[in-house]
Parts: structure tokens; sequence; C-alpha cells
């Protein structure tokens, strides 16, 4: 328990066999109370690497469904076992799980209901981006707060780094269960709607460093253009009202 608040940590994973098991080790287990992996169908050793290192639940999707799918999965989770706090974070060890306090404070000591990390604060630091993900990540939180009419003004709304009261899915117009958010579209679904319902929200500055990808020489999964629409779509389909 962490302020009489039952917390988890949940990382998803796809193919991360050679760094999901840092990930684990680092996150402060006299803080969070379960760490659950979701493994969103890796063909590699991932699942077991994740027990190996100490995960109290590895939770494994036969096939791979997407991002969203496997967040949900563990939100699901997280709700069926009563949780207070679900904390998300980079199954890839992008971010420095030794932050997770800083996520946590807000909501156990200042009642915030949604917490997002955030590189670009000041005191947030990150490496590594390409220059693609650099513009994406700057530009994307300057259309949010032009969509949301200036009612939360994001720095840095595209970071997975986050953690929010499990409290907030009890909301039935928070429908994170739709088909549509099933790759990375429920991240920024879930941001938009937090701030588009007025809950209680605060960035606090965090790390992010990207390491690379062997298989592909880079550091980044995202692909420009192609996956930009994903990151765009839930704030131009709820703002239009295509999807709800």
């Amino acid at each position: 328990m962490y302020h009489d608040k039952k917390i988890i940590a949940i990382p998803p994973a796809f193919n991360e066999e050679d760094k999901i098991g840092n990930v684990v080790r680092k996150i402060p287990k006299d803080i969070v109370d379960t760490i659950c992996v979701v493994d969103d169908g890796s063909t590699d050793n991932t699942a077991n690497v994740a027990k190996e290192a100490g995960a109290d639940i590895v939770i494994s999707h036969g096939s791979r469904r997407g991002l969203g799918s496997a967040i949900r999965t563990g939100i699901d989770y997280a709700i069926s076992n009563k949780f207070d706090i679900i904390v998300i974070l980079a199954g890839n060890d992008k971010d420095n799980p030794a932050e997770v306090p800083l996520l946590l404070d807000p909501i156990v000591k200042e009642d915030y209901d949604y917490v997002q990390g955030s590189r670009y604060l000041e005191g947030g630091i990150y490496g590594k981006m390409p220059l693609h993900r650099i513009i994406g990540t700057r530009l994307y939180p300057i259309l949010l707060n032009i969509f949301t009419f200036g009612k939360f003004k994001a720095t840095d709304a595209t970071n997975g780094f986050r953690a929010y009261k499990t409290s907030i899915f009890q909301d039935k117009r928070l429908n994170i269960w739709q088909k549509w958010l099933d790759g990375t579209e429920l991240e920024f679904y879930l941001h938009y709607q937090v701030v588009r319902y007025n809950y209680k929200i605060k960035e606090v500055p965090v790390t992010k460093i990207y390491p690379q990808i062997k298989e592909y020489k880079k550091y980044t999964k995202v692909k420009p253009i192609i996956d930009w629409w994903k990151i765009l779509k839930p704030m131009v389909c709820l703002t239009l009202r295509i999807k709800k």
C-alpha cells in the first residue's frame, strides 16, 4: 500500500524479451503492490522473462491485438481486483520506473484523477528521439489544446507514462472498451476524454529515453504519417462526434 492506496503497474509488451526484464526489476516494489505485464501475443520469450524478473502476474494474449487492447486487459484486471490507482509504463524500457512516485503523489496527496508524465516540462528529460517524433510530440499537445478549447494546457499528451484513479472507468462516457481503440488510439482517446470531461489533471516532469530497436536499427516503432493518423483519430472523431 502507498498512502493506503492499492497500486498496480502495467507495462504492456510485444516482443520485448530484451527489455521487459529491466522494466520489471526497476519498478519500486515497496510502492507498487502488483506488477502486471500484459504480453500482447509476443512470438519471443517476453512472458517468461517477465515472470523470471519478478512480475506478479503475466497475462498473455493468444495473438497480437494491439497496444490499446493490451492496456485495456490490464485495466480490466485492475478493476476486477479493486486496485485504487493504475500506472501505465512502457514495456520497452523507455521510462524510468523509479519515477513512479512522481505520478502517484498528485493523486494520493492532492486528489488528482489523472497524472500525465511530461518529458517537456522543466525537469523532464528525453533522448534518442528521431526528428519526426520530436515534431509529432511537440505538435500534438498544441492541437489538443485547440480542440479542447484550452481546458488543460498539455505539454506532452503523447507520453504513455501516466497514472490514474481506477474509479474514472465508472464514468460511462469513458468507454475504452470500443473495438476501434484496440491500437494506439486508446491512449489518446483517454487523454482527450479526461480533459473534455473536466477531470482533475496534472503533468509532472519525467524521463523518456528511446532504446534502440536492434532489428530496425532505430529508436521507435512509430511510423511517420501512417501512425500519426492513429494519434489524431480520437481527437478528430470525438470532436466531430463520429465516435464516442
